[in-house]
């Protein structure tokens, strides 16, 4: 199977809305906007649309998408778990509805207001009712109740065991800072970022301040996912997905793996890696450009280690220097990122990947023959390779 869904499929559209603090409208109108910004990107009709997939977390039900829409039949509809660990989850599902004929030209979307309507930061201060409560109980009488907590704990192992220091994060979001200056879809366009700013920042969770963490935004995203065949006829050149894959690693929890042996690498994303890289027969060295999920600073760090730009704990030396900016050495999160553009759960990533590969993006390396998209983090996860067709 890793073999048959190598280049068999294509993004041939992109949608996005702006993205904002107060989106003044409801969730399934931004979903709706997204996915008709994406049609008429392709050149594609709704008619056209016989699949779709979203997350578990969108409120926007496929058939009311598709109503407001004027899509007709659907063959194929489904859903990712698992927050931002799905943003390539659901790019897998309509790979393999492609590549298997379930469907042909299938809407991948997310839309929320998640800055004017529920805040995820908020993590389980409210009240979810879901089983991953029954882990999260050992540490609520901690304080433990946000991602941000969740994330610094992870941090704070990591920092201990390789020397990585807060100037070592502060270098990722002012790199990312940098590409959304240039971005006019980004809500820190014009906006600058200095490692002595970020130091200054106040602390969310420590070793965590402001500027380690990503926004919460309102907005909504799309792509359309059909074969190579259909694409070359359509208004863009295609992105060829040229690996795709998702993992749970062993004895994983939601956002809280720490009874593992260690909490200082990703395991998850470790397979999720080795599924890709065989999948596409390429490797690290092959990556022009990437879009690396950006929550938060310290797991770009982790991300790195995992897809082999550096060694465990090297991560930190790695990102010095400009090196993830568009002239360094691995340009990285050209479009601001989700500390910089927007959080849209990482599909804001899908879609500037895309730019990437057809060379618009605005912050536009020189070589971009194939370019990495990672998902979230902490949760079963998910990434994919893209090359020119």
């Amino acid at each position: 199977m890793t073999i048959t869904l190598k280049d068999r499929t294509a993004i041939a559209g992109i949608g996005q809305t702006e993205f904002s603090k107060n989106s003044g409208r409801s969730e399934l109108q931004l979903a709706a906007e997204a996915v008709k910004a994406a049609l008429d990107d392709a050149g594609l009709t709704p008619a056209d649309v016989d699949g779709m997939t979203t997350f578990t977390l969108d409120t926007n039900d496929e058939i009311e998408v598709a109503r407001a829409v004027g899509i007709g039949d659907l063959k194929f509809f489904s859903r990712v778990p698992h927050g931002g660990g799905a943003a390539i989850g659901v790019m897998l599902q309509a790979v393999m509805a492609v590549a298997t004929g379930v469907a042909e030209t299938v809407v991948v979307y997310r839309a929320f207001n998640e800055r004017s309507g529920r805040r995820y930061s908020v993590g389980i201060a409210e009240g979810i009712v879901t089983p991953d409560l029954i882990h999260w109980s050992w540490y609520l009488p901690f304080g433990l109740l946000t991602p941000a907590s969740w994330v610094a704990m992870f941090t704070q192992r990591y920092m201990h065991e390789y020397g990585c220091k807060p100037t070592d994060l502060a270098q990722v979001a002012v790199s990312t800072r940098r590409h959304a200056v240039d971005n006019p879809n980004a809500f820190f366009h014009g906006k600058t970022l200095s490692l002595e700013e970020h130091q200054a920042s106040r602390w969310i969770v420590e070793p965590l301040r402001l500027f380690d963490c990503c926004q919460e935004s309102d907005g909504g995203c799309a792509c359309i996912v059909t074969t190579p065949e259909r694409a070359r006829d359509l208004r863009h050149p295609p992105a060829l997905i040229r690996g795709v894959a998702q993992a749970a690693g062993r004895d994983q929890e939601n956002m809280t793996s720490f009874y593992r042996p260690s909490i200082s690498h990703l395991p998850e994303m470790d397979l999720v890696a080795e599924q890709m890289w065989a999948m596409s027969g390429l490797s690290h060295r092959d990556v022009d450009a990437a879009i690396i999920y950006d929550a938060f600073t310290p797991i770009v760090l982790w991300q790195l280690e995992s897809f082999g730009f550096c060694e465990r704990g090297e991560a930190k030396d790695f990102v010095k220097d400009g090196a993830l900016e568009v002239d360094g050495h691995l340009p990285c999160n050209t479009h601001g990122g989700q500390l910089s553009e927007a959080y849209i759960h990482g599909m804001n990533g899908v879609n500037e990947g895309v730019r990437l590969i057809r060379g618009t993006s605005v912050n536009q390396p020189e070589k971009n023959d194939h370019v990495l998209v990672t998902a979230g983090v902490g949760v079963p996860t998910s990434a994919m390779i893209l090359g020119k067709a």
